[in-house]
């Protein structure tokens, strides 16, 4: 048996992969990075509309044997596989040490409207958050919690930022993620369908324990988390039917974005759950 034959670095296959790493190409093309075979195996399966999530994939020989079942799956959802040495995944890879497998995939992203149409039970909201790692973490908090849905306000930064899409640990793939969506946009849909509005901020009024407290929380909520390095502007806060601050019990002075957000988002789902 020979030597599969290498896709050439030099190949249109590989330049167009590569040019994904910017986002006004990813805009473009609506085509973003998978990278890992975490991300590529959550692709799998997925459908953006009618049409398989993922379209190409990139894999070294190792890493083709050592994930046979992945790249069998991708061949019959219909992707094209291409096999590369390490040095042209690294090129079109935007980690240190990539692991063998990069995919190209759809947008997937949900509109607004239909994800309020379905009126959604918990929901998180992410206002001018522009760090990727915390976007794509705070989804994947998300999702633990079992949220219906996340909406990325327009001054928010892309989900499909590679650091977004590796922070999300496949969770990008589990749930609808709306884009784009202005703060007061996103707000008004979701209190049409039914959902309590709370905005969470290290200087609000109420903290979680007391809205728990108060059986406050088992209705249809979305929580709006701001930016990690200052918060909710008023304007923002303005809008939500109640501040809430996650209650700091030691002498930390505050949480980050994703432990705060998990913590209000579990608040909420055990809320409902016992509601």
């Amino acid at each position: 048996m020979g030597t599969p034959e290498l896709i050439s670095p030099r190949s249109t296959r590989v330049t167009a992969a590569k040019r994904l790493a910017r986002r006004n190409v990813r805009g473009k093309e609506r085509r973003f990075l998978a990278e890992g075979p975490q991300a590529v195996r959550e692709a799998l399966g997925h459908c953006s509309g009618d049409e398989p999530t993922l379209v190409e994939l990139f894999t070294t020989v190792e890493a083709a044997e050592r994930y046979a079942e992945i790249i069998g799956a991708a061949r019959d959802e219909g992707a094209r596989v291409h096999l590369a040495d390490e040095a042209t995944i690294a090129e079109i890879a935007t980690t240190v040490t990539p692991q063998g497998l990069v995919g190209v995939c759809r947008f997937l992203d949900t509109p607004f409207d239909r994800i309020t149409a379905a009126r959604p039970r918990l929901v998180a909201v992410l206002s001018n958050v522009r760090d990727p790692g915390n976007a794509g973490t705070v989804l994947r908090c998300a999702d633990a919690a079992g949220a219906d849905a996340v909406v990325l306000t327009d001054a928010s930064v892309d989900v499909y930022n590679p650091k977004a899409v590796r922070a999300s640990v496949g969770s990008l793939f589990h749930l609808p993620v709306a884009v784009g969506v202005p703060v007061e946009t996103a707000v008004t849909g979701l209190r049409e369908a039914g959902v309590r509005i709370l905005a969470a901020d290290g200087a609000g009024e109420d903290d979680l324990d007391t809205e728990l407290d108060r059986g406050t929380m088992g209705g249809p909520t979305a929580w709006i988390f701001g930016n990690e390095a200052w918060g909710l502007p008023e304007e923002t806060r303005a809008l939500a039917d109640a501040v809430v601050r996650v209650p700091i019990h030691g002498r930390a002075e505050s949480l980050n974005l994703a432990t705060a957000a998990a913590v209000c988002l579990y608040g909420s789902a055990r809320a409902q759950r016992h509601g």
